[in-house]
């Protein structure tokens, strides 16, 4: 790192992060936050030694360590303090004094992406080529899918219920996993359509320390939102871009005229109300499952709450006996190691060593498939399957949902193994 760099005074700034009532003079040096955190260790460091550290002004050691991009932020070091000590947020500060040349490449360039268009994508994925995959998708769909016909992907209608954003990932490279969430909103009915500007579903200007560029993603966001009125703005399965933009509005103070909401909530919502008529009777073989609690969804958003959402929708679409949770679970949950811009660090033998932990709970479960509602935990949890050999697959909700209900088209079933390729294939397919 850059001898000219700033330093922090992490002692001041930890102690400005410290929860009401809560002192550091109280640790116990329980080790808690270490024993839960994979990323301990790596880099010869931990979260209480990080603390330990600030308490003993060891501001250059602090501001320099690598170790700062190893850790997600992922919070589970503060659900598991007994003062509430949150390590995640003096990381950030201290990413934040890094000089901008010595950050990990791929996650400056992720934000550098996000800011060269209104799309706020972080592949780079224009507006104007975002409009043109979309309509193109929807006109494949309508001639390789007779039933689906009449399917749409309204694009910026003023007034409908929800707008929906979009991870770039589908748009940019796999645009076939565009329709099974669109197949969803047409069955239920849904009132929605997406933005045009401020479309994409990530934000990796918040994983650099750089708050004037998160700020600016989360308004340009938000000023889209509100342009076209909804009541609701629905984020896809992914955790990532939640937690970004209801925390960027709440830490910025911008002003947004609609509520955030889930889609792993309403998918809940919808099959209680008898809308999304999912059910386990395609698993005939008993296949396994198990399913990963994003961090950025669960323990840092929305709690056990949409963590019980999860697995009543996994366990009604492949049967009670056919789930197996992993342990820890719901928002006590494992980081997977893919979060707080880990996988664009550069950094692949210690984000795989950190993801040991992750493969290590999946491995236990013996499930023949892992959903991840989070396109980050999606990718590392592919990758650790990858290089530790893990025999699992690992699958989106809309996948599952859309196979169940017969509606999955051929081409739709990347994720799928070939335990199930062909199973519940529509009539017209």
């Amino acid at each position: 790192m850059n001898a000219e760099a700033p330093r922090l005074d992490f002692l001041e700034v930890a102690k400005d992060l410290l929860p009401e009532g809560a002192s550091y003079d109280a640790c116990v040096g329980c080790g808690l936050c270490s024993s839960g955190c994979p990323a301990s260790g790596l880099f010869g460091m931990d979260p209480r030694r990080f603390i330990n550290m600030a308490m003993l002004g060891m501001n250059e050691e602090l501001s320099t360590t690598p170790w700062v991009w190893a850790c997600t932020q992922c919070k589970r070091c503060a659900y598991v303090c007994p003062m509430g000590i949150d390590v995640s947020l003096l990381v950030g500060k201290a990413r934040s004094v890094w000089p901008e040349e010595d950050k990990p490449k791929g996650i400056v360039r992720s934000c550098a992406a996000q800011q060269m268009d209104v799309s706020t994508s972080a592949m780079g994925l224009r507006s104007e080529d975002f409009v043109e995959i979309i309509e193109e998708t929807v006109e494949e769909v309508h001639e390789d899918q007779p039933a689906w016909a009449h399917l749409k992907a309204p694009m910026d209608r003023k007034g409908a219920k929800f707008v929906v954003n979009q991870n770039s990932r589908e748009p940019a490279v796999e645009p076939e996993e565009l329709a099974p969430m669109w197949k969803i909103f047409d069955l239920v009915g849904a009132d929605w359509t997406y933005a045009s500007k401020g479309w994409a579903a990530e934000n990796f200007c918040m994983f650099t320390g750089d708050d004037d560029a998160w700020k600016a993603m989360v308004k340009t966001r938000v000023d889209a939102i509100n342009d076209l009125e909804p009541e609701v703005w629905i984020n896809t399965e992914c955790g990532h871009s939640f937690y970004t933009l209801w925390k960027g509005i709440e830490r910025f103070e911008l002003e947004a005229n609609f509520e955030a909401g889930s889609l792993v909530t309403y998918y809940a919502q919808w099959v209680r109300e008898g809308k999304l008529p999912i059910n386990s009777d395609w698993n005939t073989e008993n296949i396994k499952f198990t399913v990963q609690d994003p961090c950025q969804l669960i323990r840092k958003s929305l709690g056990d709450t949409a963590a019980d959402d999860l697995r009543f929708l996994i366990r009604t679409l492949v049967g009670e006996e056919n789930f197996i949770d992993m342990t820890p679970s719901k928002s006590a949950n494992y980081c997977c190691g893919g979060g707080g811009g880990f996988l664009q660090a550069g950094m692949n033998e210690e984000r795989r060593a950190y993801g040991k932990r992750k493969f290590d709970q999946i491995d236990a479960t013996e499930a023949d498939y892992v959903v991840t509602p989070c396109h980050n935990c999606h990718s590392q949890i592919e990758d650790l399957e990858k290089h530790y050999d893990g025999g699992y697959h690992t699958t989106h909700l809309w996948t599952l949902i859309c196979l169940s209900l017969g509606i999955l088209g051929p081409d739709e079933r990347k994720y799928l193994g070939d335990d199930l390729r062909d199973v519940n294939l529509p009539e017209d397919a």
